[in-house]
């Protein structure tokens, strides 16, 4: 695991459970946020290898607040994992793209209009816009967790987009990026992922990172922007059904 993929664990790890139920086991923290969210789950943070013992912390965690036992590792980490995660019942349930962006190089600063939304709930209700039906419950979790801040993007006056940035331990985390279905296509996640980077580095972050599903329009977007792929984001579930391909 080199260096930025290790502080990026670290990061998220520490991140995890913000204004929620948290609580860590070895390298394992575990969050609840609320019923059916998919916020609920535990991050590996990188530091050493998982034991037995934390694994079914993990999992009585997870029974006492209703919620899937899943895991998130960066994929440095799953080899060592991957055994115990076997015998215990997980399977591999999602797989998304890890991207860091060095802030010492930024593109140039957003040409569209960005500005932060000092309301959660109205910044909320746009975001599930584009992330479409079912989606208002996560996006007022998220847009209620301490550190967030909130972003929007208009073309033409019109509101177009909207993301999120959040700091920990140097690292910039970018999430919560949508564009609303009539307006996409108008430049609305290029601008908001330059105006986070120049926010980011504003305030002292030496890394950003953005996890990306592969081979999505958000990827390209990403790829564009300078960042870089560093490593795998994924997601172990007990019980479910596997990942399937194809």
């Amino acid at each position: 695991m080199n260096d930025a993929i290790r502080q990026l664990a670290r990061a998220e790890a520490a991140a995890h459970g913000r204004g929620g139920i948290r609580a860590t086991f070895g390298p394992l923290v575990a969050a609840h946020h609320g019923p059916g969210l998919p916020l609920n789950s535990a991050w590996h943070d990188g530091s050493a290898p998982m034991t037995a013992q934390d694994l079914l912390a993990v999992e009585a965690f997870s029974a006492a607040h209703d919620m899937p036992a899943m895991l998130h590792l960066l994929s440095p980490a799953v080899n060592g994992a991957l055994p115990l995660l076997t015998a215990r019942g997980y399977t591999l349930t999602s797989v998304l793209h890890a991207y860091t962006h060095d802030l010492r190089d930024l593109p140039p600063a957003p040409s569209g209009n960005v500005r932060r939304s000092d309301d959660p709930d109205a910044w909320a209700a746009l975001s599930a816009q584009g992330f479409g039906p079912g989606s208002e419950a996560v996006m007022r979790a998220v847009a209620h967790l301490p550190g967030t801040q909130l972003y929007q993007a208009h073309v033409g006056g019109q509101p177009a987009g909207t993301a999120a940035l959040s700091l920990t331990g140097g690292v910039a985390a970018l999430f919560g990026t949508s564009a609303l279905p009539d307006r996409r296509g108008l430049g609305a996640q290029t601008a908001l992922l330059a105006a986070r980077l120049h926010a980011a580095h504003a305030q002292g972050a030496d890394m950003a990172s953005v996890f990306a599903t592969p081979g999505s329009a958000s990827e390209r977007n990403i790829r564009r922007a300078g960042f870089e792929l560093g490593a795998l984001r994924l997601t172990f579930t007990r019980g479910h059904s596997p990942l399937r391909g194809g």
